[in-house]
């Protein structure tokens, strides 16, 4: 956010930060958080590329197409293990996802 937005917003009283400080979350879960987004959004960029519909992909996963779409946007009720084995059973090697989970992840602000 560029400084002279970010003090008009403080001197009308807003506040500014981050998400995770918005949320109270500790680094842990912060990147835990962080993690997760960036395998759902992999996923969907994958399930694209394969030109799969989230019915189709839920198919080859034996779930529901809402479930992908859970996955897809980062649900807290889904797990890691959801989200790897979706990856794997989309063609993505051990090393894409090393890579997808090593990439630096942009800044939240609130």
């Amino acid at each position: 956010m560029q400084k002279t937005k970010r003090a008009k917003l403080e001197a009308k009283g807003w506040k500014v930060g981050s998400v995770q400080q918005f949320l109270g979350l500790s680094e842990e879960e912060a990147a835990y958080v962080e993690l997760k987004l960036a395998l759902g959004r992999a996923l969907r960029q994958w399930r694209n590329k394969n030109r799969l519909t989230q019915s189709e992909l839920a198919k080859r996963l034996k779930s529901s197409q809402s479930r992908v779409a859970k996955v897809e946007t980062g649900d807290p009720s889904v797990s890691l293990d959801l989200l790897v084995r979706s990856l794997l059973t989309l063609g993505a090697s051990h090393r894409e996802l090393a890579r997808i989970i090593s990439q630096p992840q942009a800044a939240s602000a609130a």
